[in-house]
């Protein structure tokens, strides 16, 4: 059921022949798939040019992680307010946090959280937004590793000497309200909305309308992770996507309720492989309490 089908005043035109050329080379320099690495693998890589980065509360971080990982906390990486707390912080933001964990572009970054990829998948959307593509995740995260038996330390991270940190943001892996709007029912474009189905049909409600933009495909995120493999990515990822319409040759706009649970999502496309996917990064907080959207629900 559409409930509304508003005029778009605030759409932007995207075509000029300038920012297609933009952003056909912005895919180009992103093109590099990420590597999933198995936590078995770490016990003998060569990770002397790596930084390692655990996504976590600081109280889970203490209790079990890599050595020499750094910790990046889930609110340094959004920036926090009301309506939609989930957007993209400032760049000073990103260049404090990417400062205080030694980072370098040069550096290899591999990722991994403890539930499952969110929050990981995040961080590597946040690193393909300023234009390192050089990052990779361990797959299932801190259970994995503890479950593989790979070696663990506890306590706070290790000090590290501070880096100047300057970037620039890209934002084509960026989805916003203006880019969505005109694309619906666009047969080369899928919006994968990864909340979970009651979410999806508006029967739950996080925002002050329910439902979900039209059109959308739904996959709730934990269908990617597998609970029986320490919260893996599921074997049959590839075939779950594709299933469901979400195929490679399309423009693909992740979101969830606030893109921590399209963190996931995204990576998971980024691993596959998929050549055009973006985040939006307001998600359901955004859309589903303006007044101005289109929204379906399916109850």
């Amino acid at each position: 059921m559409l409930l509304e089908n508003p005029d778009v005043p605030f759409h932007r035109d995207r075509t000029d022949d300038a920012t297609v050329l933009s952003t056909r080379a912005f895919w180009r320099t992103i093109i590099a798939v990420p590597v999933l690495y198995e936590p078995e693998a770490l016990r003998t890589l060569d990770t002397h040019n790596w930084l390692i980065v655990h996504v976590a509360d600081p109280n889970a971080f203490v209790q079990a992680h890599l050595p020499h990982a750094q910790l990046v906390t889930p609110r340094e990486l959004v920036i926090g307010t009301p309506p939609a707390p989930g957007k993209l912080p400032s760049k000073e933001q990103i260049e404090a946090t990417l400062q205080r964990i030694g980072y370098r572009p040069d550096l290899h970054i591999a990722l991994y959280d403890d539930e499952g990829g969110g929050w990981a998948g995040r961080l590597g959307w946040t690193l393909d937004v300023i234009g390192h593509s050089n990052w990779s995740y361990v797959n299932g995260g801190i259970h994995a590793l503890h479950a593989a038996g790979v070696p663990l330390v506890s306590g706070p991270p290790e000090t590290v000497a501070a880096t100047q940190a300057s970037i620039r943001i890209e934002t084509t892996p960026i989805a916003e309200i203006a880019d969505i709007l005109p694309i619906l029912g666009s047969k080369d474009h899928v919006i994968l909305d990864a909340r979970s189905r009651e979410e999806f049909e508006g029967t739950r409600a996080a925002a002050a309308r329910v439902g979900h933009i039209p059109g959308a495909v739904n996959i709730d995120w934990l269908r990617l992770q597998d609970r029986n493999r320490h919260t893996k990515l599921v074997e049959n990822l590839a075939a779950l996507l594709e299933d469901n319409g979400v195929t490679r040759e399309k423009t693909v706009i992740t979101h969830c309720q606030s893109h921590h649970r399209s963190g996931l999502t995204y990576m998971a496309m980024r691993l596959l492989g998929y050549p055009k996917v973006k985040a939006y990064h307001g998600s359901w907080s955004e859309w589903g309490n303006r007044n101005d959207t289109p929204i379906e629900v399916l109850f």
